[in-house]
Order: structure tokens, then sequence, then C-alpha cells
């Protein structure tokens, strides 16, 4: 059975051979440690899924540090072009170089493939610490904007020449009323009508595609309202006008309230809900925030801008025992193009130690499965990993929160992962 590449049907659909290639990025610091662990559960969880009907063929391609030593370069265009060709692919954490050069190498990559939507899952593992009374109820999935916001990098130093001329032209020519001086630093917001679109229609297609009760999106529009407010509006006209007989939006709602009463326009929402439409609302950030808190059951899938989504996806992740165990995607749904990743840094004094958690890996793994529609080994790792976390039996991470706990190593925790996996068969 000879290995092949994943492909994309004239009909949109992924196209998964049975002996499938997947680039992998093996990541610095603790990259090679958690991805040992990591890979060998995957192939344990394929075999024990299908036995030899299905495989997975590893093609390691080089990033960051590992990249450099080897090639000169941080991300090589070779890496991009192999990604590219097979579709999918997963990898550890990357460094930032120092310097000069690429800002970030996970956003340059998301930028050369165009992956709109960063997708991370929340929710908690029985038996995990968690600094909340009641983690259980966090059950949702970020929709994060990808390629935009301030993450494009548009922005001057303080006292460059450029920041200076940006100046100068946004009081002169704009006639914003900010007194720029030469310690003044400029950054540029950017937010795009076809970029919020397709990343809202995405969430919503998830949620209906996985009957989830709402979506929620999360915005600063209050303040900025030409960016995060235009994304709100953006966001709602997309549910409105696309998915008109299967979301219920607030603004329908407030509309049949100011023509109907209060009562009927509940009575209406009420209807909404219990004819299985996905409620389409919003909410400010700050206050989302703190509801994550306070009301999380409220709250299921979230759309929302580049900043927005980093600081509430580790926020989420905290309440859920920590960013160890939070997976991530980087998708983009036309072309049918997603990287996996470790949400985490790199932890380099803790690099070739065999001691970190690789539940980040082992978890983007999962949504790398699924994705592939390779459901049943999917459901055996998620079903090991929750059954190891039951027994206490983890990395140092969770060992120090536990009571009555046994420390294991990255690998042995894999070993442990794996065990339970073949107890389920």
């Amino acid at each position: 059975m000879e290995a092949a590449s994943i492909t994309k049907t004239e009909h949109g659909a992924l196209q998964v051979p049975a002996h499938v290639i997947i680039p992998f990025i093996i990541g610095d610091g603790i990259g090679p440690d958690i991805w040992r662990a990591s890979v060998r559960v995957f192939d344990a969880a394929v075999e024990l899924a299908y036995g030899q009907a299905r495989r997975i063929a590893w093609k390691e391609v080089l990033a960051g540090e590992k990249a450099y030593r080897e090639t000169g370069e941080w991300l090589p265009q070779a890496t991009l072009d192999t990604i590219s060709k097979h579709l999918v692919a997963i990898k550890g954490p990357l460094t930032t170089p120092i310097g000069g050069g690429i800002r970030s190498l996970n956003v340059a990559i998301r930028a050369a493939l165009d992956l709109y939507v960063c997708e991370r899952p929340t929710r908690w593992f029985p038996g995990v610490p968690s600094p909340v009374k009641h983690p259980e109820y966090v059950d949702m999935v970020i929709f994060r904007e990808n390629t935009e916001d301030i993450y494009t990098g548009i922005e001057f130093a303080a006292g460059s020449a450029e920041a200076r001329k940006v100046g100068r032209f946004l009081q002169d020519e704009m006639e914003v009323d900010y007194a720029f001086t030469a310690t003044t630093a400029i950054g540029i917001k950017t937010v795009s009508e076809e970029g919020s679109k397709r990343l809202v229609r995405a969430a919503i297609e998830h949620a209906i595609r996985q009957h989830r009760p709402s979506v929620a999106l999360v915005h600063k529009g209050n303040i900025m309202k030409f960016t995060e407010g235009a994304f709100k509006n953006w966001g709602y006209e997309v549910a409105e006008t696309e998915f008109a007989d299967q979301t219920y939006t607030w603004a329908q709602w407030e509309r049949t309230k100011a023509a109907s009463g209060e009562a009927s326009a509940n009575a209406e929402q009420e209807k909404a809900v219990a004819s299985g439409k996905v409620i389409i609302k919003d909410v400010i950030a700050d206050n989302f925030l703190q509801q994550i808190l306070l009301n999380p059951r409220d709250y299921s899938v979230i759309a929302t801008l580049n900043l927005n989504g980093d600081y509430i996806s580790d926020a989420l992740a905290a309440i859920v025992g920590g960013i160890g165990i939070a997976p991530g995607a980087n998708i983009n749904y036309k072309t049918g193009h997603a990287v996996f990743e470790a949400t985490h840094g790199t932890a380099p004094r803790f690099a070739d130690t065999d001691s970190m958690n690789p539940s980040s890996v082992i978890l983007s793994g999962v949504m790398m499965l699924e994705y592939m529609g390779w459901a049943e080994a999917a459901t055996l790792i998620v079903n090991g990993l929750q059954e190891a976390i039951l027994q206490k039996t983890v990395t140092v991470d969770f060992f120090n929160q536990m009571d009555g706990g046994k420390l294991l190593k990255t690998s042995a925790f894999g070993d442990e992962i794996i065990r339970h996996m073949n107890a389920l068969i």
C-alpha cells in the first residue's frame, strides 16, 4: 500500500487515502520530547482502530531552530511547499527568532497558507486540576480570525522616520485628534469585511454541523467602532443572509421585541431554540472574560478577532487545566489546508528532560484525526488520555496539583495512554 497525499474533491470534501502522508514539524525546546510521545500514541490509536487497513506515513519538514541549523533559514520554502501539497500537517512549538527577519514563525506559516481560522476547542477532562469550582461548565470552541488585526505587524517604532511620517499624515491629512510626539510608536489595526465574514461563516457552519446551540461574536465594538464594531455587524449580516433558516440573531429578537412587545419576542426566541436554530449573539470582550468565569454555560462557539482570540484562548485554557492540555488548529476551510499545533511555548529550559506534558500535541492530533474523518482513532486517544488522568498517572504540571498522584515522564505518560487505549479494545 503506497502512501499518498490528502486531496480535495471538486465538491470541496477531503479525500484521505488509507495510507496517508502527514508532514510534521518536530518543534523547538521541548518539542522533540512531546512529539516522540505523541506520535507513538497516534500510531497506536490508528492501528487499534483500523488494524492494517489505515496507516500514517510521517514526513518531517523543517522549521525553527532545527531548520536554521541545517539550512540557514528559519522557515524554508520547501517546508511550506510540502505542507501545501499534502494539505494537512501537525507541528510542535516553535521559537521566535531573535533580531531581524520573521517576527513569528507561527504567524508566518498561517499567513503563507492563508489559514484564516485558528480553532481551539476548550473542555475539561475530569480529574484535571482547575482553579475554578466548576470547570465542567466550560465547553467552548474558539474561532479566532488568524490573518488580520494587529498581527499583520504593521507598526512603526517610536522615534523612527516612519512613525513621524505616519503621525504627521494622521494629524495633518486625516485631522486625527491626538498629539503625536517623537516617542510615539504607531501600530495599525486591519479588519476587513471579507476576513470577518469568512471567519464567522466557518464558526456558524461548525455550530450547525456539531449541533451546538449558539455562536457568540466577541468584540470591542463599543470603543473600536469601525473595526471591532464592523466585525460584529458583518457577523450578523452573514447569519441573516446566508443562514437565515438555521440561525436566530439578537438583531431579529430586537426587531420582534420592538414590533410586538417583550413577551412575544421572548416567545419567538424560545421557539427558535426549540426548533434547533443556532442563536447568534454578541458580547463585549472584557465582559466576556467575566462571563467565562461566571456563566460559561451560556457560551458554546465563539467567533472573534485575532487579539481577542489570543487572550480568550489562554484564559479558557487556564480554567480547564492550563495551556499544556489545550489543542489548536489553523485551518482554511476553502482550500482544505490545516496545520494542527501545540498551543504552548517551547520551554527551552526543559528541553531534553522528558518531563513536560504532551497533551497539547496529542489533543491537536485528535483534532487532526477528526478533520481527516478518522473519528474512531480520535475517540480512542481521548478515552485513553482521560483514563490516565483519572488514575492520576500524570506529568509534573498536573502531579504538583494533585493529591496521591503518580509522577510520570513525558514518554511514560504516552505509554500510559496507549495502555488504556489497549484496554478499551
